[in-house]
């Protein structure tokens, strides 16, 4: 439904300071069976999370993209207050186009950041989480991974690679200036509660502030 309105009248209708966040999933092959349950469920979990809070869901803003089938990077569900944010299901098949995918993030980013400017809203930071268990297939993909890089650098977005087990976390450190941390098990919900203490947090903070975020419990980190 949320898909059909028109911008100018969701910001009418909601002149809230908006947090924007986009979740690039990797629906490949090798996320089948139990990977990509979890994953699901995180993102009913997300969706609840959200929308119990109700300042958090009138200010922070979702998209959702999968990486997967043939190379090909898709909106599964395109710029929606929290509020309305129902958890699309993601499916696994394919390969992984990550470099595409965050190519996908990074325009979506742009055009809505000019939406925000053109009708008055001020915004945080966008963030982009970005969850994987293997490693780009898709050819150019280090020219997308330097435009994230370039990205963070100029302050135009905070981007979190996260690898699941069996990710190659030398490609996907590449995707951020900060390097990619290392899911614990199949620690999904977890991780999407994080996700939505996280959101709760920046999105009542004024732009450019510095906030201190919920500690991770869902990740590990070697030593």
């Amino acid at each position: 439904m949320s898909d059909t309105l028109i911008p100018d009248v969701v910001f009418n209708d909601n002149n809230s300071q908006r947090t924007p966040c986009v979740l690039v999933l990797d629906g490949s092959s090798s996320m089948f069976g139990e990977p990509i349950r979890q994953l699901n469920e995180g993102l009913k979990l997300l969706e609840q999370a959200l929308k119990e809070d109700a300042s958090t869901a009138m200010r922070v803003q979702l998209l959702v993209i999968r990486a997967g089938n043939h190379d090909q990077a898709e909106v599964l569900t395109d710029w929606v207050d929290a509020m309305d944010f129902n958890a699309p299901e993601v499916f696994a098949n394919g390969t992984t186009p990550l470099g595409a995918a965050m190519n996908l993030a990074l325009d979506k980013i742009e055009d809505q950041k000019a939406a925000y400017d053109a009708n008055g809203i001020s915004s945080t930071r966008p963030w982009i989480i970005l969850i994987s268990d293997g490693a780009p297939t898709d050819f150019d993909w280090e020219t997308a991974a330097d435009r994230c890089r370039h990205a963070e650098q100029n302050r135009k977005v905070v981007i979190f690679p996260i690898g699941v087990e069996g990710a190659t976390f030398e490609t996907l450190n590449q995707f951020s200036n900060k390097g990619a941390k290392k899911l614990k098990g199949l620690q999904f919900r977890e991780l999407f509660v994080w996700l939505s203490r996280s959101m709760a947090t920046v999105s009542v903070s004024s732009p450019g502030e510095k906030v201190q975020l919920p500690a991770t419990d869902w990740s590990e980190v070697e030593v």
